[in-house]
């Protein structure tokens, strides 16, 4: 009796340790969330103390379990869970809160604070992140599992609060975990019923557990999120769920937002805002706090430390490693590849042969199609490669030979995501976080509205995503203007970090998946035409161009250029007819294809001038919204920009084209009058 009570009392004393790390930082800080961590430090205590498997030394350990703080304002809370489990991430840290150049920023960022797996603060996110971990979990245990060699196995933890039900992309998410039957993702829930405008009762009366179990979840329900035996009895509960791989479990923990502040903790007022030095000394008295701000007793650093269990953790995996290595060499040495991020030797070699053979082909056909056919290359080569489309497959056409598909029974590598296009996307994010597999998915250009944060979300932690956007400009037709994308391309563009490719032929398509696949510091997205795209001529030279993002596709004869044609996608054939006009007039005329606008930027400025020469006319070329186009006239002494600045029409593509003026002669008119 007297330890179990001794029990409760540690429990307790690494509760009221978490609350209080959170409250002298965001004091210190003077802004933060501590409501969050002062109530849910139970919980954390119950799954950091007695279930989470990691090891803090190595926080990249591949069989680690993953966990998410969707609900990532409470940042402080994980925070104070890596400092006292042994993370790199000292004291002084915790103190730097939300200062710059510390390693503790308002959210969670991926890349900055070690043992982050993701970054989160856009609500809901995080639960569909981990909705991916999940998925690569128990496909690379799928892949590469054998009988009596058990090589991937861990689960997949998530914090979340109402805030992250009420977003939307939770919604995809769940849904789609639960049609996977993600057995080792477990969620729990924060309700504390409260949100920034107050009690969500007005706004949010969603039954949840009713909601949940309808997505095919395990529902653990009214676990008082204060009592940390009784959380741990739903966490083995959820556990035993994983175990007999009966769908993935929610856990639906009764809190209160600030537990502990005397006037206001179960109020609005202590989700976002410091106590300030009254109420945290009331705290302080009611809680029988009486250590001095970011102190942390030696009982609480003793009963966090992960240190020796996750180095036991990770040595006994090594020895299965080490098993599994003499029992099957191959694929031991395929999973080390997969998981360290690396390519498989000489793909390098691969690629570019694949491209020549591409160029050699000289097919007309629309870049979609372009696509397929590359991804269909690229995967036999890269098993890893992953992907599918959000219910257009046939019409982004992302499946190819063998492919099989991904379900709860089936671990084929295309995924049908369903009309879920934000939780795609978030997932996507999630599979490449975890790592061991290279993601990628599909929709229209036009939607990728619908996905657009997690893709600026992949672009912040610099992800290997991919990203295939079919039906790209008005050239689609008779879809109309709901599904013409006019303003897409220059806004995702805007995004730093991301690669936009536009490729004006199956040749540029292939370049540009070559380049995505082998790029290991952001995402990349492709944007695609339904239409056929006329081959466009180049000798062996150039195919390495295009990987530059903007190169000469034609040059100017009979004299140094006149005028510079730059254009992407379909209207590079408009450019090149254009340019055959001009000539014949007697106008030297350089044509320039620029694919991927931030490759092109990347490149030295001597190679940006020798490819558009500062004193030549400048006429720039692209079915979308013109103004970012300015950016690469700027050195011209004369220029003109031919785009759209309004929304499309419901009409045969041609007829389009000749409405919103994309036709050779307008093209070739522009130039003459510039000049």
């Amino acid at each position: 009796m007297n330890m179990r009570l001794s029990q409760t009392a540690q429990d307790t004393l690494c509760a009221n340790a978490l609350r209080f790390l959170a409250i002298d930082a965001v004091e210190a800080a003077q802004s933060g969330h501590p409501g969050m961590p002062m109530g849910m430090a139970e919980i954390a205590v119950a799954l950091w103390t007695r279930h989470l498997k990691h090891d803090p030394a190595d926080p990249a350990w591949p069989d680690r379990d993953r966990f998410v703080l969707s609900n990532g304002h409470g940042s402080m809370l994980l925070y104070g869970l890596l400092h006292l489990s042994g993370y790199d991430l000292p004291l002084d840290e915790l103190k730097r809160f939300r200062q710059l150049g510390s390693k503790t920023p308002g959210h969670p960022e991926y890349g900055h604070t070690p043992g982050v797996e993701t970054t989160t603060g856009p609500l809901g996110q995080g639960l569909a992140n981990a909705v991916g971990m999940a998925l690569a979990e128990k496909r690379l245990a799928a892949e590469f599992n054998k009988p009596e060699h058990t090589l991937v196995n861990h689960h997949t933890w998530v914090f979340l609060g109402d805030g992250c039900l009420m977003e939307g992309v939770s919604h995809e998410a769940a849904s789609f975990a639960g049609v996977q039957r993600l057995s080792k993702l477990i969620a729990l829930w924060d309700d504390n019923r409260i949100s920034i405008d107050g009690d969500v009762a007005g706004w949010f009366g969603d039954h949840t557990p009713a909601r949940f179990r309808a997505y095919g979840w395990n529902v653990i329900e009214a676990v008082d999120g204060h009592d940390i035996d009784a959380i741990d009895r739903a966490i083995r509960e959820a556990r035993t769920h994983a175990d007999n791989d009966a769908g993935p479990t929610l856990i639906c923990c009764r809190t209160t937002i600030g537990r502990g502040s005397p006037s206001r903790a179960g109020t609005a007022g202590i989700h976002g805002a410091p106590l300030g030095p009254d109420e945290i000394a009331a705290t302080r008295e009611a809680l029988g706090w009486d250590h001095p701000p970011f102190h942390v007793p030696q009982e609480v650093r003793t009963s966090f430390d992960a240190l020796r269990i996750g180095a036991s953790q990770r040595a006994t995996w090594q020895q299965r490693l080490d098993a599994y290595r003499a029992a099957w060499p191959e694929e031991a040495a395929e999973f080390e590849r997969r998981v360290s991020g690396k390519l498989p030797t000489g793909f390098k070699v691969l690629a570019d042969a694949i491209l020549r053979g591409v160029n050699n082909e000289g097919a007309t056909l629309a870049s979609r199609k372009a696509s397929q056919q590359a991804i269909g290359r690229l995967a036999r080569a890269l098993p890893e490669l992953i992907g599918g489309s959000a219910d257009l497959t046939h019409s982004n056409l992302t499946d190819w030979p063998g492919c099989g598909a991904m379900r709860a029974d089936a671990s084929g590598r295309h995924i049908n995501w369903g009309v879920r296009e934000f939780g795609m996307a978030a997932a996507l994010n999630g599979i490449a976080l975890h790592g061991g597999l290279l993601p990628f998915g599909a929709t229209f250009l036009v939607f990728s509205d619908y996905a657009r944060n997690a893709i600026r979300m992949s672009a912040l932690m610099r992800l290997r995503t991919i990203y295939v956007m079919t039906h790209d400009s008005i050239g689609l037709g008779e879809d109309g203007p709901t599904h013409q994308p006019i303003e897409h391309l220059p806004s995702l563009r805007q995004i730093p970090g991301l690669d936009v490719w536009r490729p004006c032929d199956a040749v540029e398509t292939q370049a540009a998946w070559n380049s995505a696949v082998q790029r290991t510091d952001g995402p990349s997205l492709l944007a695609l035409s339904r239409q056929n795209l006329p081959h466009q001529s180049r000798d062996t030279g150039q195919l390495g161009d295009i990987a530059r993002g903007g190169y000469v596709l034609a040059e100017a004869t009979h004299g140094p250029a006149a005028v510079v044609l730059i254009a992407t996608g379909a209207e590079v054939a408009l450019a090149m007819t254009a340019r055959d006009r001009l000539q014949a007039d007697g106008i030297p005329t350089r044509v320039v294809s620029m694919p991927c606008a931030s490759a092109f930027d990347r490149q030295p400025a001597a190679w940006r001038d020798a490819v558009l020469p500062p004193g030549c006319a400048r006429v720039a070329v692209e079915a979308a919204q013109p103004d970012g186009w300015w950016k690469y006239l700027a050195g011209a002494p004369r220029a003109a920009v031919i785009g759209i600045d309004r929304f499309g029409e419901s009409a045969p593509a041609d007829e389009l084209n000749a409405l919103f003026g994309f036709t050779a002669e307008r093209v070739a008119d522009t130039a003459r009058r510039l000049l």
